[in-house]
């Protein structure tokens, strides 16, 4: 891959990250929104109050604007990390600060992107492989927002893993099937155990189908090493967080980011990783 082409991969990298940073802003608002309205139609209650009545914004419309002093954004404040520098961090209209988490975000999908088209190509597996760890990225901040995993980006990224294996894309159609089966009853099954020792939900179905589309697209025999490297991360960073008194003993802390994060490293290193520890057996 030449430098050029890695550069222009980079660059689609942080244009997707800012439009990343607006379906992690506006999706969970929409869902919450669809939640209140369907329970509010099956309880019969009737509410109209503007925040019930209101449609929240889609994905695409309207167009960005602050949520400060509600200024639509022109094209050049948009302009993914250099509009953050130029502005120095703060809204063009109303001089209040912008979070740092914009940007960082937005360099986060650019230098994935570039990493896994330098590791896997651009042909079909590294393109859906881009594809794979674009939507890990929204649901890793999604979960650390609001604690959930949208069913609209889990499912079909569990359905476009087996999809993609019915040619061999990443791994033989049996083994995601496998792999979609052993992921998600794998959770499932520590979930119950946690519910039956303790009373308590240890987890979310999401987490189940984020395991369960890991395993759809990588085959099962990298779950081991997924499950591994989530729990780790999760211990460390969990204890960390309470030892700094950040978070409490009782405060859940969201599960999908290391989950995502371990299908990362298993997307791009995983054959290495398991290969170096079979080396030392």
């Amino acid at each position: 891959m030449t430098t050029v082409t890695l550069g222009l991969t980079a660059l689609i990298g942080l244009l997707v990250g800012s439009f990343l940073n607006v379906v992690i802003l506006r999706l969970p608002v929409q869902i919450h929104h669809g939640w209140t309205v369907q329970c509010r139609t099956w309880l019969s209650q009737q509410d109209d109050s503007e925040d019930a009545t209101e449609t929240p914004p889609s994905i695409v419309f309207p167009a960005s604007h602050c949520p400060s002093c509600k200024h639509e954004l022109k094209p050049w404040h948009n302009i993914p990390v250099l509009s953050y520098i130029f502005l120095r961090g703060a809204c063009a209209f109303c001089q209040v600060r912008i979070s740092p988490r914009y940007p960082s975000i937005e360099m986060l999908t650019s230098v994935t992107t570039a990493l896994v088209a330098y590791k896997l190509g651009l042909g079909i597996q590294g393109i859906t492989a881009i594809l794979l760890c674009w939507c890990l990225i929204a649901l890793t901040f999604i979960d650390y927002d609001h604690q959930i995993l949208p069913d609209e980006i889990t499912l079909p990224l569990l359905w476009g893993g087996l999809l993609l294996n019915l040619f061999g894309i990443f791994v033989p159609i049996h083994e995601a099937v496998i792999g979609a089966i052993s992921g998600y009853m794998s959770l499932w099954l520590v979930y119950q155990g946690f519910r039956l020792l303790t009373g308590k939900e240890g987890m979310g179905f999401g987490d189940f189908k984020l395991l369960a589309a890991a395993g759809a697209w990588l085959g099962w025999q990298v779950l081991p090493l997924i499950i591994l490297l989530s729990a780790t991360t999760g211990s460390i960073i969990g204890i960390s967080s309470i030892v700094l008194k950040r978070t409490s003993r009782s405060q859940p802390i969201p599960f999908g980011p290391f989950i995502a994060t371990g299908t990362v490293i298993a997307l791009l290193w995983g054959n290495e990783i398991v290969t170096a520890y079979l080396s030392t057996l």
